[in-house]
């Protein structure tokens, strides 16, 4: 039996999740480690906006599984990654969801990195570089 409180995206605590219509990239000391044009946007509640990147669009060469785990009653266990070459402050820098509550299930699988812990650009569709927009919608 799980004890851990489950609860559904609602009025009181609303959650989306919608194709990003930019470019996410994102780089650890210049070094690019993810290139999207596939992420997704997860808006819950008032918290900002997080870009969920498809694992295929992430260099996992440099990502190093942790132990460290977490629980979100609407979006269930939450697995971490370090980047190892980034140092302490890239110490479970990434999260995914890998079996995601149903009605967040599209993030299944996708990684999210924490903004300001990376040198984030975002493009947008007219080749615009957006320093440190991996939080805005």
């Amino acid at each position: 039996m799980n004890s851990k409180p489950i609860r559904m995206p609602g009025p009181d605590h609303p959650i989306s999740v919608t194709p990003t219509k930019r470019r996410v990239a994102v780089s650890v000391d210049g070094k690019l480690i993810a290139d999207s044009r596939d992420a997704l946007t997860l808006q819950e509640a008032a918290y900002p906006p997080v870009q969920y990147i498809p694992r295929k669009d992430v260099d996992m060469t440099q990502l190093q599984r942790s132990a460290h785990q977490t629980y979100c009653p609407y979006k269930g266990e939450c697995s971490y990654f370090s980047i190892p070459a980034g140092g302490e402050r890239m110490v479970n820098a990434v999260w995914s969801y890998e079996a995601p509550y149903a009605a967040v299930s599209a993030i299944r699988d996708l990684l999210a990195f924490y903004p300001d812990r990376f040198d984030v650009i975002e493009i947008d569709s007219d080749g615009h570089t957006n320093p440190g927009a991996l939080t805005s919608s």
